[in-house]
């Protein structure tokens, strides 16, 4: 669990946080194995006894106060009584403490809470494929899925749907796949007149995939896209008959978790659901009207108000609901350059606990290699995560894919969440409250209960082995860390220690969510928010008097403070990326939808590399010069001849054209330039496409891109490397007319 604040030291009172301009708040990652400096927890198979404060329920820990008969908590200060038992328990030698008495951050068993019918589970997997589809789609989607087999344990279970105007349901078990079909209402309200159960039984449809992974590759070719007369007919579809096909995906996946909430807590506790979408759902219950407006191709993004296009139907909300009670998460596949109305799709992975991913086209699409990846992360399911803090901190708001508990605040559920998940709280003080000079320090504590799979040995399955899924068990498991910070009432203080990251984290979280309002106001703010906090630093550090100065005289580059030094590039790589442009034709709407989903899910360390690239320059294949803190053209005068840019979803290699010939290109295997590739394509979350270009013969244009320097706030390349310092000069006026 890696807790990183945007301020290591806690302001003492609301007057500093204000008059330093800084955001504050935490960016959690709750599964992650070990805390931001590598420390794993301590484990132990006892956390049912852990006691919890009668008053804010906050856990026990080193951190609180131990007495024979009682413990105060750390959070709220209420003294608690121990049971004898308790009491008996902490009294032991130290060599036989509990684990809460060793360390702060425990991860425990919770035995009592798995059940009986959890005991023993397996593994569920579905593919859900759409047919209305090309030949390429379908290909792709089937490397994907041999992928995903090579991922999984052998017992787990995986079957195969596929939906255009019918659903099909597949039968792998056989000398043959056999497929049955169930035909969709096309009524926008419409349901199936039969259940999925009765098509085909459960056991039918779920096959290990250890016995028969042979026999789903083959049911896998013989999946075609639908014929020609099989294409939508009806009188709203027949002036675009030879372009749309039918395609209920809205119907088959409502079908689906109806279909597996039957088995949810005997057959499993968690099924994953992989939907492949080509295009926009435009058949049955769930169908999406993306030809509604023709500037959605087109990078018409924002409507009159400003504000990014809205969710067409709740229908894909209510099914995430229904999704997150049968115990499924959906993880959404949209391969395609059609409009498709991701907005309103997107809530059905987000709120699931799954993910989202769009490519644009197969050709160079890493589908592939991203569900492979994904499922070799180790992963937790039915979570709970809930971040207590001292009274004098008020959790102003809290963001990431969670939905909400209804009935106690600050308690967020997470159906699905891997090791990479993050987070984010943003602080402020209650009111009339202060950490005073002999006060207690600033406390948080976050819980974090969750459930994962646990594999014992082998588990290759044998159709005559009837104790195969007991190669697999559920656990319970309650992870609690407890941090206690350091406050200060010097203003110099939070400026040294920021985390630059987590402070990027937190308004990036904020602008999206300012954004499904209005964008242009949601980019104002930032802008504006950039300008106030360079006239509180200049202020802080008494740069401007206004009786002897002028408008150059304000610090705009942070100067007095390395720490700070990143920020205005951070913010300015922010404005001129594809999520804030409104008006760009070159920039996919769901494409800004996929990039909203990404961004809210990043660590901070991530999200950084996402918005503004690193750069950095090798004198040769095997060394490495440096790393750049500019990004404009000035790199193509640089000595060095060869640079990596790393923008997280891109990796680009790029040679000058006066490189000298004798280097090889592309970079060969062995050498330090692609080992560092190589390690970057290891360590992300998705598949970074890799590009090799060189200067002297190669459109260089993807390379160009990413010089954010040489942008305007519109997002356009200018000609001359003046962008991101006339924004700079910009601000700089703005900074001047506060008066500071």
């Amino acid at each position: 669990m890696a807790v990183r604040p945007s301020l290591a030291y806690f302001p003492s009172d609301n007057a500093l946080l204000e008059s330093s301009g800084l955001p504050w708040g935490v960016a959690v990652t709750p599964f992650s194995s070990t805390d931001e400096r590598g420390s794993s927890p301590v484990t132990g198979d006892e956390g049912d006894l852990i006691p919890r404060c009668t008053s804010c329920f906050a856990y026990f820990s080193t951190l609180c106060s131990l007495h024979r008969w009682s413990w105060t908590c750390p959070i709220c200060s209420e003294d608690n009584d121990l049971s004898a038992d308790a009491a008996a328990r902490y009294a032991r030698d130290g060599s036989h403490d509990p684990p809460e008495l060793r360390s702060a951050f425990v991860d425990l068993l919770l035995p009592g809470e798995e059940g009986e019918a959890a005991a023993a589970t397996t593994p569920v997997y579905v593919a859900a494929i759409d047919l209305s589809s090309s030949e390429e789609f379908l290909e792709l989607v089937k490397s994907a899925l041999l992928a995903a087999l090579e991922a999984l344990s052998p017992g787990s279970l995986f079957g195969i749907l596929t939906f255009s105007s019918k659903i099909g349901l597949y039968d792998v078990q056989g000398p043959i796949p056999i497929v049955k079909n169930v035909f969709i209402p096309p009524d926008s309200d419409g349901t199936l007149h039969v259940d999925l159960k009765d098509v085909m039984p459960f056991c039918s449809f779920l096959a290990p995939v250890g016995t028969f992974k042979d026999r789903i590759a083959e049911a896998l070719e013989t999946i075609k896209p639908i014929a020609s007369w099989e294409r939508a007919t009806t009188a709203s579809q027949v002036q675009d008959h030879a372009l749309h096909h039918t395609r209920g995906f809205g119907v088959a996946i409502d079908a689906l978790v109806n279909y597996l909430s039957v088995e949810n807590g005997t057959t499993f506790e968690l099924a994953r659901i992989f939907a492949f979408l080509s295009g926009p759902p435009n058949y049955g219950a769930g169908q999406l009207d993306a030809r509604s407006n023709g500037d959605h191709n087109t990078g018409k993004v924002v409507d009159s108000n400003n504000t990014l296009l809205p969710e067409e139907t709740s229908f894909y909300k209510n099914l995430a609901a229904s999704a997150v009670q049968a115990g499924a998460c959906v993880d959404l596949f949209a391969i395609t350059n059609e409009y498709t109305d991701l907005t309103s799709l997107k809530v059905l992975s987000v709120e699931s606990g799954g993910s989202l991913f769009l490519y644009s086209n197969t050709d160079e699409s890493t589908l592939p290699q991203d569900i492979y990846k994904m499922l070799k992360r180790p992963y937790a399911f039915g979570c709970v995560l809930r971040l207590r803090t001292s009274p004098e901190i008020k959790i102003a708001d809290s963001y990431g894919h969670f939905f909400p508990d209804p009935q106690y605040m600050h308690v967020q559920h997470i159906n699905c969440c891997d090791s990479f998940a993050s987070y984010t709280y943003d602080f402020e003080f209650e009111k009339d409250s202060q950490f005073a000079r002999k006060s207690r320090p600033p406390i948080l504590q976050i819980a974090f209960k969750y459930t994962m799979i646990v594999h014992h040995g082998d588990t290759s399955d044998d159709a005559s082995n009837s104790g195969s899924r007991s190669k697999f068990s559920v656990q319970r498991r309650l992870r609690v860390r407890t941090i206690q910070y350091n406050t200060t009432a010097n203003i110099w203080d939070l400026y040294d220690f920021v985390d630059p990251d987590v402070v990027l984290t937190i308004l990036v979280h904020q602008v999206i969510l300012a954004s499904l309002s209005d964008v242009v106001e949601a980019r104002l703010w930032i802008h504006d928010w950039l300008a106030i906090f360079i006239a509180q630093y200049n202020k802080a550090y008494k740069n401007v008097r206004p009786a002897d100065s002028g408008v150059s005289d304000i610090d705009v580059d942070f100067s007095n403070c390395s720490q700070l030094q990143p920020l205005a590039q951070l913010v300015f790589a922010f404005l001129v990326s594809p999520l804030l442009q409104v008006q760009d034709e070159h920039i996919h709407p769901d494409y800004q939808t996929y990039l909203q989903c990404l961004f809210s899910a990043l660590e901070p360390a991530s999200l950084r590399q996402a918005i503004c690239p690193t750069l950095s320059s090798y004198s040769s294949l095997d060394t490495e010069a440096e790393v750049h803190q500019s990004l404009s053209r000035s790199v193509f005068t640089s000595e060095r001849p060869i640079f990596l840019l790393d923008a997280y979803t891109d990796l680009l290699v790029y040679y000058l054209p006066t490189a000298s010939p004798s280097i090889p290109f592309p970079p060969p295997r062995d050498c330090l330039l692609r080992s560092t590739v190589d390690r970057l394509k290891q360590e992300r979350t998705l598949t970074p496409r890799l590009a090799f270009i060189h200067g002297a013969r190669d459109d260089t244009t993807t390379f160009e891109k990413y010089l954010i320097e040489d942008r305007a706030l519109d997002g356009t390349l200018l000609v001359g490397s003046i962008g991101f310092r006339s924004f700079l000069e910009e601000v700089r006026s703005r900074v001047a007319e506060f008066g500071i």
